[in-house]
């Protein structure tokens, strides 16, 4: 059960089958259906669709010739301007396989590339329009060029809903003869914040010990804190008990086996679920964002992490833990 990789198992086969983000495939369907496309630009977070949707919209254009007609790069394996001068200019120059008038060049990533690569990658985008359209996907639309994104037809993605999600979840359970409680379903949405193949992710190492699947068991296996102990982490600390706060920053980080950069994430949610006080908010952010900074520039996270609780009692007493 465990040899396959589900997210690229489930990846749906056409557009229909997308979760959410409907009234982008619809526009998609309308190129499939005139056969005709302008250059596209996809632009959302991780895990949202962006790849599933340039593959299926490949495989309805050109059926079972999609993969002949079809050139998927990573502009984050390369960022530089010799993969638009190489890989990029060389398929181009192919001939189309078939009885189509374009072929697909897919570059995931592309918010990589530098500005010289983005540079040379217009003047491709133009030189070989007649028969290659091109699909750039990226997390920031921003740092994209302006001289691209005006060539292409932009499709802003967000993150998938839960009513969206949880449907493809239960489906793969059902597939995989899984028994998951609703309250785990809920469970893998509230981890996954939207990125669907962190859920599907989620749900495949959940069930890489047992067929049974609970929260509990999801929050084992993603190594992800209980909202209850945040909670209790945050509210312990406002209340000036340190020590106690302290030993409870020891269980999550040394017990539960929780990353700090994921643990800020979640105090940062659980201050905004908790805290009613908008002068409290202020400050309480601010340190939150402060522990977060210094730890992404490398500094020691225990000793931050210690940090920021002190920062939490100060400003419970400053507040009253309001």
């Amino acid at each position: 059960m465990m040899n396959d990789i589900w997210v690229e198992k489930y990846r749906p086969n056409s557009l229909d089958d997308v979760a959410g983000e409907k009234e982008i495939t619809e526009r998609l369907k309308s190129y499939v259906k005139t056969g005709s496309m302008p250059h596209l630009l996809f632009a959302g977070p991780p895990g949202v669709g962006k790849t599933t949707c340039a593959i299926a919209l490949a495989k309805e254009l050109y059926g079972d010739d999609w993969k002949g007609n079809f050139y998927e790069l990573n502009a984050s394996d390369e960022r530089g301007i010799d993969i638009v001068r190489t890989n990029i200019k060389n398929y181009a120059r192919t001939m189309i396989l078939g009885d189509y008038d374009f072929k697909i060049i897919f570059l995931d990533e592309a918010d990589a590339l530098t500005r010289d690569a983005q540079s040379a990658l217009r003047r491709t985008m133009e030189k070989y329009s007649s028969n290659c359209r091109f699909i750039l996907s990226c997390n920031y639309s921003s740092k994209i060029i302006d001289p691209i994104q005006s060539r292409c037809a932009i499709f802003r993605f967000r993150g998938v809903q839960k009513e969206d999600m949880i449907p493809v979840l239960k489906r793969i359970s059902e597939n995989e003869g899984l028994e998951v409680t609703d309250e785990a379903y809920e469970t893998i949405y509230r981890i996954s914040q939207g990125d669907m193949r962190k859920a599907i992710n989620s749900l495949q190492i959940a069930a890489s010990d047992s067929k049974k699947i609970t929260a509990e068991e999801v929050y084992r296996s993603s190594a992800t804190a209980r909202p209850e102990d945040v909670k209790k982490l945050l509210l312990t600390s406002l209340d000036g008990k340190f020590i106690e706060a302290r030993k409870k920053l020891d269980d999550l980080l040394i017990k539960e086996g929780i990353a700090p950069e994921d643990l800020i994430h979640q105090i940062h949610g659980a201050i905004f679920a908790y805290i009613t006080n908008n002068d409290a908010l202020v400050d309480l952010i601010k340190a939150v964002g402060e522990c977060e900074f210094r730890l992404v520039e490398g500094s020691n996270s225990r000793i931050q992490l210690e940090a920021l609780l002190a920062h939490l009692v100060a400003i419970g007493r400053k507040y009253g833990n309001k």
